[in-house]
């Protein structure tokens, strides 16, 4: 007979039969649905042949039918294979060790690229990489997040316009785009300086031009401010009887006004919204499909309300990922607030809420003089204002000078 099929994952052995006709000992056995094959007639009284390990026991049953002698001569198949392989301690020991070792290596990161940035920012963003702890030779789910790592390199690094960090096998990619400053288109040539708002001029500061206003006038957008036509009175006759060529030079200052701004903002008198304490805990597992087993962190805090967050980091083997994943689980403690203001703490919010509001419309460099509360009513659980506010601020935008450009120069 042909070997069973799959008999050498299940196992088989193969035995042999001594005593008066022992062939009638394997017609017993295919009696009783055992399967058996390769049987040989190897003497007078003696039979050979395999049947399955899983009817081993069955065999000893039918035996004490008939008293033959049964030898097992030989135990081949994977169960036995591992039978004998498990007996080899040191091997297995050493396996063991190997698997993890390579498993260690295959999670370190060995190397650091910067990509998309010139030299002198590359070398920038490496000395802040590793002040990160991000260098060759690190673990790699020692790490932060690479959002977290993208957000501190922005923050840290102000050349950099965009960054994308992630990890690739065991190498640590950063892609990176140089913020290009762009300056403000001047006028070329010979230029005067006009007001763009209305306001009272408070200082000037004007190293080229002829000034054409003084402090404490009043002008409106368009009003010429400093000139970049530097004739007198009696130059510009002379000029036009073309005894004397116009001086022109591109002006250069600041002008600082007194503006006004009307603006309106609603507070709410009650508010409610949540904030982290600052107390949390790290947990850690081994993920495998959906099954999470804990590695570190045993106990939950005791937090009446938490915020979980979870890193993932997969395992790798060399250059593949395994469908093992380490998770870093992060669980922060929240607190809800419920507040409730008074109309004078929400006024003063609101002010300082519009002074926010119109600073970051302006620029940083504004200067906010004084504020005015012009009207105030109570809507709907809401504190509805209208402020009247005073801006110092620069006021001056370069207009080139027309006429004609032969007899012009900076």
């Amino acid at each position: 007979m042909k070997p069973i099929q799959g008999s050498f994952l299940s196992g088989y052995v193969r035995i042999s039969i001594e005593g008066h006709l022992p062939e009638m000992f394997f017609q017993s056995c295919i009696n009783q649905s055992i399967p058996v094959w390769n049987i040989k007639k190897e003497a007078k009284d003696k039979c050979s042949g395999n049947i399955k390990l899983e009817h081993v026991q069955l065999i000893k049953r039918i035996n004490r039918q008939h008293r033959y002698k049964i030898k097992f001569t030989q135990k081949k198949g994977i169960p036995f294979f591992f039978n004998r392989f498990l007996g080899k301690k040191e091997l297995i020991f050493g396996l063991i060790v190997g698997i993890m070792l390579v498993i260690f290596l295959s999670n370190i990161i060995w190397k650091v690229e910067i990509t998309g940035v010139p030299k002198d920012l590359e070398e920038k963003i490496s000395e802040q990489l590793t002040s990160y702890g991000i260098h060759p030779g690190v673990w790699k789910f020692t790490l932060d997040s690479p959002g977290d790592i993208q957000r501190q390199l922005e923050e840290d690094v102000p050349e950099l316009l965009w960054v994308g960090v992630h990890k690739k096998g065991t190498t640590f990619v950063l892609e990176g785009v140089e913020k290009l400053i762009v300056e403000k288109e001047k006028v070329q040539g010979p230029r005067d300086l006009v007001a763009t708002k209305t306001g009272v001029i408070k200082k000037m500061y004007v190293s080229k031009g002829q000034p054409k206003v003084q402090v404490n006038d009043y002008v409106e957008p368009g009003d010429l401010l400093v000139s970049g036509n530097l004739t007198n009175k009696d130059d510009e006759e002379d000029s036009e009887k073309g005894e004397k060529k116009p001086i022109y030079v591109s002006s250069e200052g600041e002008v600082i006004a007194n503006t006004w701004y009307e603006l309106s903002v609603t507070v709410p008198l009650k508010t409610n919204h949540e904030r982290l304490t600052g107390n949390q805990v790290n947990k850690y597992y081994l993920q495998m499909n959906d099954i999470n087993i804990p590695i570190w962190g045993f106990r939950s805090p005791e937090y009446e309300l938490s915020t979980i967050e979870n890193e993932h980091n997969a395992i790798r083997f060399l250059r593949w990922q395994l469908p093992v994943n380490i998770v870093k689980s992060t669980i922060s403690e929240k607190e809800h607030l419920d507040m409730e203001r008074s109309k004078e703490e929400a006024i003063k919010t609101g002010v300082e809420q519009a002074k926010k509001e119109l600073k970051l419309q302006l620029g940083s460099d504004v200067e906010i003089t004084s504020e005015k509360l012009l009207h105030q009513t109570i809507e709907n659980g809401k504190v509805k204002l209208k402020l009247y506010t005073t801006v110092e601020e620069n006021i001056v935008k370069e207009q080139p000078i027309k006429g004609d450009d032969k007899n012009k120069k900076e």
